[in-house]
């Protein structure tokens, strides 16, 4: 194992979470002005993406706002949406594991979809390589652009049209399909596992709340990946 670097590590980092970042700014933007339909402020939007950090949830709360939920409606939904964060933390655990407990406190905050699909789908080699230095440069740069992001959409909602706003969403969807498409050329079994959990996501929504379709295809589609991938000697 070589030296302690923390300057090259973090670095290392946030070069590794850049893409996650770009893609994360102009849906951050979305979620900005969806907000300000909603009639929360900038002040609020912002606040919102620092101590909730989960775009999903975020988009999902602003919905129901605008809807006229109460609270308690929303924070149902949005717990149940976010229950597979506990999925994804017990994997993202034992990569941290030999992390000190102030460091994984900290870190636990930031996993989010991409950073968890960044950090877990790397060789084994790779994996050796991730510190809490490296972990705090890549999922720091993502949070910061989401930040940003969310100010910059509630400061211009009232200069950016409807149609450019609702299309930036998309950039969600491509940002996966980017994280996805290169371990799926290592091993198809990965691209079984996630057009298995597509396909149980679809088939749920069918007859469950869009939370619940979520979470069961995850469960489900995780199982099935632990069963056919092989972990590398």
């Amino acid at each position: 194992m070589p030296p302690s670097n923390p300057t090259k590590e973090l670095l290392a980092g946030i070069k590794t979470g850049s893409p996650i970042a770009m893609g994360y700014i102009p849906i951050a933007i979305a979620f900005g002005a969806l907000a300000a339909k909603a009639q929360m402020t900038v002040e609020e939007s912002v606040m919102m993406s620092i101590f909730v950090f989960a775009g999903a949830s975020q988009f999902i709360a602003a919905s129901m706002i605008l809807a006229g939920a109460g609270p308690g409606q929303i924070v149902l939904t949005t717990f149940f949406v976010n229950l597979r964060h506990l999925i994804m933390s017990m994997a993202v655990h034992e990569q941290f594991k030999p992390f000190p407990k102030a460091w994984k406190i900290g870190l636990s905050f930031w996993i989010t979809d991409e950073t968890f699909a960044t950090l877990t789908l790397k060789s084994e080699a790779e994996k050796e390589n991730i510190t809490p230095f490296f972990a705090a440069g890549l999922m720091g740069v993502a949070y910061l652009a989401w930040v940003a992001g969310t100010a910059l959409g509630g400061l211009g909602a009232k200069i950016i049209p409807p149609g450019i706003s609702a299309g930036m969403t998309v950039g969600l969807y491509a940002m996966f399909i980017g994280l996805l498409v290169p371990h799926v050329r290592q091993s198809l079994k990965i691209g079984a596992v996630a057009l298995l959990s597509m396909f149980l996501n679809t088939v749920f929504q069918t007859f469950l709340e869009a939370g619940w379709a979520i979470v069961l295809a995850t469960v489900l589609g995780a199982f099935f990946g632990a069963l056919i991938i092989k972990e590398d000697a």
